[in-house]
């Protein structure tokens, strides 16, 4: 990176919380946030809002009579956006851009109204406006009243960290100084959960993991964490869906308000040999943590957030990609999908919420069921990695102002 790039701000909204000092505060237990709930007729995982958090969210719905028919996708990323820009000193007419992302989109409105037209064979006025992709950047640009550029785009489950990139373009190129990046993702619908059942990677209920533990000779998992993300020795797949948003400022230039740097940044897409799979070394991942290193040593990173859905192969092939890069002397590994399930779009943003936190408190979040091999005695640069289907992998390195 030639000319320096801050991120100014953060705020999200997710299982964790509705505020920084919240999320924070839920990163210092060893607690999950996992439910279960019927969909399907079946028992399923879900890491959904806080009570407190919904609430937060149905104010919002209620502020203004055009909110109501907007996707629970579009009300996250509008509540994070304002709370992120409140942490700034922007004003709705400065030229900053926005590029806000979801890999699934209007997930409940769609099905909807999917369901409506197989029942009546119409479907409502608004069904069309309120599904597409656009309207989450659309929406959050009406909300702050903004004048720059307006994006939106799904690049899977590596969209929020895309969006990061194209920020950084924007600001690089000249034709902006600021820009509001993230991703928001509202997936805890029936049949985006039937999807990821289909695939055969989610993870198994209390009861399918019991009964299997009584019938089979294999040692029941630890249930008291149900995502066993980052855990090499897991048996079985156990990724959980989770839903959220976060987003990020941007500037070009350091200040007093400067949360981190944006030091490098990788991205690279995998030659796929199947539609969901990425090689078993993760060569996307390889690549894209080069060129986030650039000339700089491999050992100046203390800490790596791994994308680590919680998928056997997932997990494993990232792990081995940064070994690959990485060599004996890996930097602490961790994830919080653990605790907060796959976001989809907006994961590698929460991702890069973690990564300041740990920044801002000096203090490495591990994973409870896995030994860590090393913890750092300071916290300097933190590697964040983000990747999905198509093999669209991102890497970006942030450093401590």
């Amino acid at each position: 990176m030639s000319a320096p790039i801050s991120i100014t701000a953060i705020s999200s909204i997710s299982p964790l919380g509705s505020s920084s000092g919240e999320t924070w505060e839920a990163y210092q237990n060893p607690n999950h946030h996992f439910v279960q709930k019927e969909f399907n007729g079946r028992q399923q995982w879900i890491a959904p809002l806080s009570e407190k958090a919904w609430q937060e969210v149905l104010d919002l719905r209620l502020s203004d009579a055009k909110y109501k028919m907007l996707d629970d996708s579009v009300l996250f990323a509008m509540y994070a956006a304002r709370n992120a820009i409140k942490n700034t000193d922007w004003k709705s007419a400065d030229n900053f851009g926005i590029n806000i992302g979801s890999s699934r989109g209007a997930t409940s409105l769609f099905e909807k109204y999917h369901e409506e037209y197989i029942r009546q064979q119409k479907t409502s006025t608004l069904s069309s406006p309120t599904t597409t992709l656009g309207n989450i950047s659309s929406w959050v640009a009406h909300d702050l009243q903004t004048k720059g550029p307006e994006i939106s785009h799904s690049i899977t489950c590596s969209t929020a960290l895309h969006a990061l990139l194209n920020g950084v373009a924007w600001i690089k190129s000249g034709m902006a100084d600021k820009f509001l990046v993230g991703g928001s993702e509202a997936p805890l619908t029936p049949f985006t959960l039937a999807q990821m059942k289909a695939l055969k990677i989610y993870a198994k209920s209390e009861l399918e993991r019991s009964l299997r533990a009584v019938s089979s000779s294999i040692s029941n998992e630890d249930l008291n964490y149900p995502c066993r993300a980052l855990d090499l020795s897991k048996k079985q797949n156990s990724l959980i869906l989770g839903e959220g948003a976060s987003m990020v400022c941007l500037e070009k230039g350091i200040s007093e308000k400067s949360l981190a740097l944006i030091e490098g940044i990788g991205y690279a897409t995998e030659v796929l040999e199947h539609n969901v799979s990425i090689s078993t070394d993760a060569k996307c991942f390889q690549r894209s943590m080069r060129m986030a290193l650039g000339d700089l040593n491999p050992e100046i990173v203390d800490v790596i957030v791994m994308h680590a859905p919680g998928t056997l192969k997932g997990d494993l092939s990232e792990h081995k990609a940064i070994q690959k890069v990485f060599g004996d002397t890996l930097p602490a590994l961790t994830t919080n999908k653990w605790k907060v399930g796959h976001t989809f779009g907006a994961s590698g943003m929460l991702s890069v919420e973690l990564a300041i936190l740990m920044l801002k408190h000096q203090e490495f979040i591990s994973v409870p069921f896995v030994s860590h091999s090393s913890h750092p005695k300071r916290i300097r640069k933190v590697m964040v990695n983000a990747v999905g289907f198509g093999g669209n992998a991102v890497s970006v390195l942030l450093s401590k102002p």
